[in-house]
């Protein structure tokens, strides 16, 4: 069944626990959280202090993206903050084995991220040691923005590698994530979606009724 990891960069943040918990509640499989520093994205989020507030209210797993510049420098805090898996772009990630190895040796899951515009190629050399690639179908940096088609072509891609080398790392797609998008998505090999505004801009329980229901 298709994953559905709810971003809270939608979330009502005057309510953020009871947002957590209502995602839970209605089967969520991840949450999904965007640290964003104005520097690396043109917007700001929040910090590794949020990350220890939401480790504290749910048991949920915890998929950390990290979209912040030099990122190898704030690694040990979001380890300690309680991530269970942390993603790192590949365009601004310096030193990709070393933080690959860091992240894996305090048990943490890792993950690279492509966006839009980078070439898929550029994953191939780590796709043996990660556990998961992220797919970004929008630009970084804010939600609510349309869902780019032709980053199709790389899950497909990931997705035929996987199966070829027998690699085991999950797909995860985040970006303009609707029913059409995310049957779009899991037809091409997509494990889980990162889905902010179709979950808590709408009802929450359909709307992860209908993300996991689009791979049946």
């Amino acid at each position: 069944m298709l994953k559905v990891a709810p971003s809270i960069l939608s979330a009502d943040f005057l309510n953020l626990q009871h947002d957590i918990e209502e995602v839970a509640k209605d089967k969520a499989d991840l949450l999904h959280i965007d640290i964003m520093d104005g520097n690396f994205v043109p917007n700001i989020s929040f910090g590794w202090t949020m990350l220890e507030q939401i480790r504290k209210v749910t048991d949920l797993f915890l998929d950390v993206h990290l979209m912040i510049a030099k990122s190898n420098e704030y690694l040990d805090q979001f380890i300690h903050a309680g991530a269970d898996l942390i993603d790192v772009h590949i365009e601004n990630t310096q030193d990709i084995d070393q933080v690959i190895k860091k992240i894996h040796a305090a048990k943490i899951k890792v993950g690279l991220v492509i966006n839009p515009e980078t070439k898929v190629e550029t994953v191939l050399p780590y796709l043996d040691q990660i556990d998961q690639v992220l797919v970004m179908t929008v630009h970084p940096g804010f939600g609510g923005q349309q869902f780019i088609p032709e980053c199709l072509t790389k899950i497909a891609y990931l997705n035929q590698l996987r199966k070829n080398k027998q690699f085991n790392y999950q797909i995860e797609v985040d970006g303009g994530i609707n029913e059409t998008t995310a049957k779009q998505c899991y037809e091409k090999g997509t494990d889980i979606v990162v889905a902010g505004s179709y979950v808590f801009k709408n009802d929450i329980k359909n709307a992860i009724e209908i993300l996991h229901k689009v791979s049946e």
